[in-house]
């Protein structure tokens, strides 16, 4: 019994070695390529046309092993967020989109609506967030999405191009007409909408009002016209309950009265129940001058003391801040 087992093991282990050892049918390979030669370069014919290819994947060519390499990961191209109002907005013949969401969420969303769209979209740059479309045989359209003058809010605006002479064509009315059916988009697609561009993340920092100390005074920076700024700070210190006594358009200057608030308590501190009978308004005259000044294609914007009190100064342009952002 014991020379057949002796036997069996035998001719198993002269079988295995027949099919996979170094001899037999199947002899492993996992070590030939140390006995490979690198051999000489393909000499090609002198009068043959060579077509460079980049090279998308280099290898490092270090002989020496490295343990920790860092590999970069795949750009994200898309992320998750979402958001809100949607408003069409007028100044004389400029008009633009008002949307409350950043312009990395408004960019895939304005693509979308020229994608499906019959118009062909000839050139697109999240960085700078243009477009241009192929409106018509005579006419492109021209669309900037930039940053609002609010924290996380999106102005889309949109011209019109003259194909050969690549001029700006005033038609208002078809500019309204194409940025009405874009609102009308955003409208429906905003709230939904569950994307924002990590290609267009440049644009949420492109901000138009910005805050900075000259001189010990508290200056706002809007990058705006003069007439925008004018609207733009009317409407912030109307919404800041900031009484204007009179108005110099013109050297853009606003006479205001400074406001004081009550203390009323815990309700007050709250905001809650407050009316403007809880306010005390000086209309005994202008005690403070609010001045707008363009330069560089910016406005600045500064609050004066006419009593010199420089701190009811600051603390009135930091409340016209507060309402514009």
């Amino acid at each position: 019994m014991k020379i057949r087992i002796l036997t069996v093991s035998l001719l198993f282990l002269t079988s295995c070695s027949y099919i996979s050892g170094p001899e037999g049918l199947f002899p492993p390979t996992r070590d030939d390529f140390l006995k490979e030669r690198i051999d000489q370069d393909i000499q090609l014919p002198a009068d043959l046309n060579l077509f460079l290819v980049e090279n998308h994947y280099p290898v490092n060519e270090s002989k020496e092993l490295i343990d920790n390499q860092d590999v970069p990961r795949p750009r994200q191209i898309f992320a998750s967020s979402g958001n809100s109002s949607v408003q069409l907005r007028r100044l004389g013949e400029l008009m633009w989109i008002y949307v409350e969401t950043l312009p990395s969420t408004s960019w895939p969303i304005s693509k979308s609506f020229w994608d499906t769209s019959s118009y062909e979209v000839l050139e697109m740059d999240p960085v700078t967030g243009e477009m241009l479309i192929n409106f018509d045989k005579t006419t492109i359209l021209k669309m900037k999405i930039e940053h609002g003058i609010k924290e996380a809010s999106t102005e889309i605006f949109l011209i019109q191009l003259d194909k050969e002479s690549n001029e700006i064509v005033s038609n208002p009315e078809l500019v309204q007409n194409e940025l009405s059916k874009l609102v009308n988009y955003f409208a429906e697609s905003v709230d939904q909408f569950s994307g924002t561009s990590l290609a267009a993340q440049n644009l949420n920092e492109m901000k138009k009002a910005k805050i900075f100390v000259e001189n010990g005074q508290t200056v706002i920076e809007l990058g705006l016209s003069f007439d925008r700024a004018w609207s733009s700070i009317t409407k912030a210190m109307d919404a800041s309950e900031i009484f204007t006594n009179d108005k110099d358009r013109s050297n853009g200057i606003f006479y205001v009265s400074y406001v004081e608030e009550n203390d009323d308590g815990i309700l007050s501190f709250l905001n809650i129940g407050r009316s403007s009978k809880n306010k005390k308004v000086n209309f005994d005259g202008a005690k403070f001058e609010v001045k707008i000044t363009e330069k560089n294609n910016k406005t600045y914007v500064r609050a004066f003391s006419k009593d010199g009190k420089i701190e009811e100064a600051e603390k009135l342009i930091s409340k016209i801040n507060e309402s514009l952002s």
